[in-house]
């Protein structure tokens, strides 16, 4: 049936370019739309003959960026993927539409390469439905359909294949059985980099000289930098007092072009007995989450494309059909329930060193309304909440590591051999210094946190207080398990009395630059914030709500870290990365603040133990404790780590109850009696 579906609707799409009724500029518009549906069709056939396996690597190339190219640079500016050119050739709301039907139907690239027929059918029939509406309208001389009509044509696409699409996704994320990915990376020769272009992603440099690289490096290196990589993730088991051993599934994300790598860590995972689920980052209106890549994937062509359209669904979103979406997750979830059971949770291998990527906010590019976004906030909560239900928080785990890629420069393969010995650091070593850090830090009443240089951080951090200090403690001693590298450590502050400015000059979240970004709390929860992005003060506020806030009107301060991994600033500083490196080696840095759900997230009632053996009982806070009476009031569903870099801190001290405070970092240094050792790199820089 879907067979006969996809032929008929190509035959149909086939006969578009010849058709005269529809006049421009919608006749131009499908007319081309209609020609990348037809191309397609080719590079699906391209694929399912085997034919693509037999080109030679420049055909690939050449093939690959066509695919893309009209992403690329100044192409994308009269692209019907951009927002600004539809809405200038059709009017804001046709505009709006029509590059939310494009940016839908480039979804079949993918599709194409997965041989997914039915995905590929489902939207060749949304379009033409919407062509249909014109042509007969033009037909019979009537007006064509009004914004609201083609609005409701799409809202019914989404509304009706939520459960197919859903199904699909949940399956992708649970079922080792879905192995598109995980057959390439097994079975392809990873030395013949024709392999790469079998994804149908966009391959670009640092793809290919991420694979050139490690297919340059021996056996030992690339099991060192995969042992790293599964060893933490087996690791956080036994800190987090969970059992591995109820597992079968892992889900493996990473970067096309680590293949070598997560080859190795395949066969590693298996010795614990683990299949991989290996899902590709969401490209489509169903599965996208804002622009977080979210799986495996590839070069990203253009990133403000990404950030263009990643609130699409306001054109849709309302409660209804975020009623219905909720409805299929939980069926999804009902179906796979048993696979869901045994999922471990999460292995990510990041990678940076791209060109920072500082986005333009457009006009007409679709946003979340107010309710619209308190609407999204519900979604997040119920769905985080009903995940949890069949993968539980308290028994699964994660670990993630990052790498750079080719782009950092021209020293990327020195900086990478950096980054290796960062990320394998000796954490006995770190672990004995951090210890030292906490007993200074349980028994405090608060941190004490105040910027230099230009720094207007002025912070007071609420502590619990340990009822039995001879067996209880506040902060984990994080060694490297599941964030690597090593390097901190945190607790999730009382919120009560935390109050004061955040501020750092420059930072990086979710690959989006803030500058001046100042945050200021109440009683721990936000109250106001601010950055100089944009000439406008609203617009400024707006950015940081929508990426940083993810729309929530406040977020509580669910961890207080110190970042003691000075060797890594110091790789930052002598290569000039600083403004290139992922918050996860970031938030060793420095001091950081977490605003979001607690490092314990769903996990609150496991009791988890330093290596001295103490328990750390700062697992909860004011806002995660309301599980207990309401669970949709205790989680955020964010967590996003705010690091202040060690050359903006004045002086970081722990507060007793009696006043005495224990000075730990002052003027960027370490002062701490036993933590002398963590400021020799400094004498690199």
């Amino acid at each position: 049936m879907i067979e006969e579906r996809y032929s008929l609707s190509l035959l149909r799409i086939k006969k578009i370019g010849d058709e005269t009724i529809v006049t421009d500029p919608y006749r131009d518009f499908f007319v081309n739309t209609s020609d990348f549906l037809i191309r397609m069709d080719e590079e699906y056939e391209r694929v399912q003959s085997g034919r693509i396996k037999s080109e030679t690597l420049s055909i690939l190339e050449k093939e690959n960026r066509k695919l893309y190219e009209e992403l690329l640079g100044e192409a994308y500016e009269s692209s019907y993927a951009n927002p600004q050119y539809c809405v200038r050739l059709f009017g804001m709301e046709y505009g709006q539409l029509f590059s939310f039907l494009y940016t839908e139907m480039r979804a079949l690239i993918v599709y194409a390469y997965e041989q997914d027929q039915e995905a590929m059918a489902i939207r060749m029939e949304l379009f033409l439905e919407i062509y249909h509406s014109f042509y007969f309208a033009c037909e019979q001389g009537e007006p064509i359909p009004t914004p609201a009509q083609v609005r409701d044509i799409c809202y019914w696409f989404l509304s009706d294949y939520s459960e197919t699409e859903t199904e699909k996704r949940v399956k992708h994320q649970l079922d080792p059985a879905h192995d598109f990915a995980a057959s390439i990376i097994q079975t392809a020769d990873l030395e013949d980099l024709r392999y790469l272009y079998f994804y149908g992603e966009f391959i670009g440099e640092n793809e290919c000289g991420t694979a050139r690289m490690l297919n340059a490096m021996s056996e030992e290196e690339i099991a060192k930098i995969a042992d790293t990589y599964t060893e933490g993730f087996r690791i956080g088991f036994i800190m987090g007092n969970k059992d591995l051993s109820k597992k079968k599934v892992v889900n493996i994300r990473y970067s096309i072009g680590f293949e070598r790598v997560i080859r190795k860590a395949i066969s590693n995972f298996k010795e614990m007995g683990l299949q991989p689920a290996i899902y590709r980052a969401g490209e489509s209106v169903f599965n996208k989450k804002s622009n977080l890549k979210i799986g495996f994937y590839g070069a990203i062509p253009n990133k403000q494309y990404e950030f263009d359209h990643k609130e699409d669904d306001a054109l849709f979103l309302d409660k209804l059909l975020m009623n219905r979406k909720l409805e299929v997750l939980k069926a999804a979830y009902e179906t796979q329930k048993e696979l869901a059971f045994v999922h471990a949770g999460p292995a990510v291998m990041e990678v940076f060193g791209e060109t920072p990527f500082v986005p333009v906010s457009k006009k007409e590019a679709c946003r979340y309304s107010e309710e619209q976004q308190k609407i999204s906030v519900e979604y997040a909560s119920k769905a985080g909440a009903l995940v949890n239900e069949y993968i539980r928080g308290e028994e699964r785990s994660f670990t993630i590591i990052a790498f750079p890629v080719p782009e950092i420069g021209e020293q990327y393969e020195e900086i990478f051999q950096e980054i290796v010995k960062i990320n394998t650091l000796d954490y006995k070593r770190y672990e004995t210094i951090q210890q030292t850090i906490i007993d200074a830090l349980d028994g405090s009443e608060y941190v004490e946190i105040k910027g230099s240089n230009g720094n207007k951080t002025d912070f007071r951090v609420s502590l619990l207080q340990p009822q039995n200090p001879e067996k209880e403690t506040i902060f984990e001693n994080c060694v490297a398990d599941v964030n690597i590298p090593v390097g901190e450590v945190f607790t999730s502050p009382v919120l009560k009395g935390t109050s004061g400015t955040l501020f750092v000059s420059r930072v990086f979240l979710n690959e989006l630059e803030y500058q001046n970004l100042e945050v200021v709390f109440e009683d721990g929860k936000i109250v106001s914030y601010n950055c100089s992005n944009f000439e406008e003060e609203e617009e400024n506020k707006k950015y940081i709500k929508d990426n940083v806030l993810f729309h929530h009107e406040t977020l509580p301060l669910g961890e207080f870290a110190i970042g003691t991994n000075t060797a890594a600033y110091v790789c930052a500083k002598k290569y000039g990365i600083e403004d290139k490196l992922p918050i996860l080696i970031a938030e060793k840095m420095g001091p950081h603040f977490a605003v979001g759900d607690t490092c314990y997230s769903h996990s609150e009632d496991v009791k988890v133990y330093n290596p001295n053996k103490k328990e750390i009982i700062a697992r909860d806070n004011e806002v995660s404790i309301l599980r207990k009476t309401d669970v949709s009031k205790a989680y955020v569903n964010c967590h996003t780590d705010i690091t202040i870099p060690y050359d903006e801190i004045g002086s970081l001290s722990a507060v007793k109850p009696n006043g005495e405070k224990v000075l730990i970092i002052s003027a960027g240094r370490f002062v701490l009696p036993g933590c002398e050792e963590l400021n020799l790199p400094f004498a690199e820089v």
